[in-house]
């Protein structure tokens, strides 16, 4: 796992306030959006170091994603900015942190998934928010020493019959 540096910390910052204005300046809905997005030629470039070197504004990225994947006003389902800030820092910071591409995190946890985590987890610390939602998936693999302990006190428990 890669350490969050400055670079890592301002990629986040620039996909959480993308994902927020996707609310006021797209048509389709939320989740079209975050999918568009997360497949895109800029979430790809993202992935990859020097996107920051780039000279590209909110604006601009949308106007990218528009022209990769056409004008939609498919959907009317649209999250709340703030939801959507919280969760264009969190696929970011994994995928920068995780070394993994926008389409693998995608795969992992979908929008609407991520979305119902908001409120549970919106106030902790983005390693740990991704932590938990690992755990959950069965993703980590648990403390060598405590599942020794479990397969101890299986076989103990087992020798007891």
């Amino acid at each position: 796992m890669k350490q969050i540096d400055e670079i890592g910390l301002k990629l986040c910052k620039f996909q959480a306030e993308l994902f927020e204005a996707s609310v006021v300046k797209t048509e389709c809905s939320s989740p079209i959006f975050l999918r568009r997005f997360m497949y895109s030629s800029v979430a790809e470039r993202m992935d990859k170091t020097g996107f920051l070197f780039e000279a590209s504004n909110i604006s601009s990225v949308l106007d990218d994603i528009e022209e990769e994947f056409g004008k939609s006003d498919y959907g009317k389902k649209k999250y709340h900015p703030e939801e959507l800030y919280w969760m264009g820092y969190i696929y970011r910071y994994w995928c920068y942190t995780y070394e993994k591409t926008s389409k693998q995190i995608y795969k992992i946890i979908k929008p609407e998934e991520l979305k119902s985590l908001y409120f549970p987890y919106h106030s902790l610390d983005p390693a740990q928010a991704i932590e938990r939602i690992m755990e959950a998936k069965g993703l980590i693999e648990k403390d060598f020493t405590q599942k020794g302990v479990e397969i101890f006190r299986k076989i103990l428990k087992e020798k007891k019959k």
